[in-house]
């Protein structure tokens, strides 16, 4: 009996970590809208944000991968 209620703990820990992998998308999605947005209303100033826009989108998939790997370690670790 405590063996399942041992892995009941690892699945939900893993499904907690995969819903920070599909937040973490949802925030490279808003740094790459707001980005947008910004370029659209001032287009002469978008050339000298890209390299802030690559930086935002790398912080917020490097959270993801981060999130995804806990949820890796949770489910398959002994």
């Amino acid at each position: 009996m405590e063996g399942n209620i041992a892995e009941l703990g690892q699945f939900i820990g893993a499904g907690l970590g995969g819903l920070g992998t599909g937040i973490a998308a949802l925030g490279v999605g808003n740094v790459a809208a707001n980005f947008l947005s910004g370029a659209l209303r001032n287009p002469s100033a978008a050339g000298s944000q890209t390299a802030t826009l690559f930086i935002g989108i790398a912080f917020a998939e490097a959270l993801g991968i981060f999130s995804f790997l806990v949820a890796l370690l949770l489910m398959f670790a002994v």
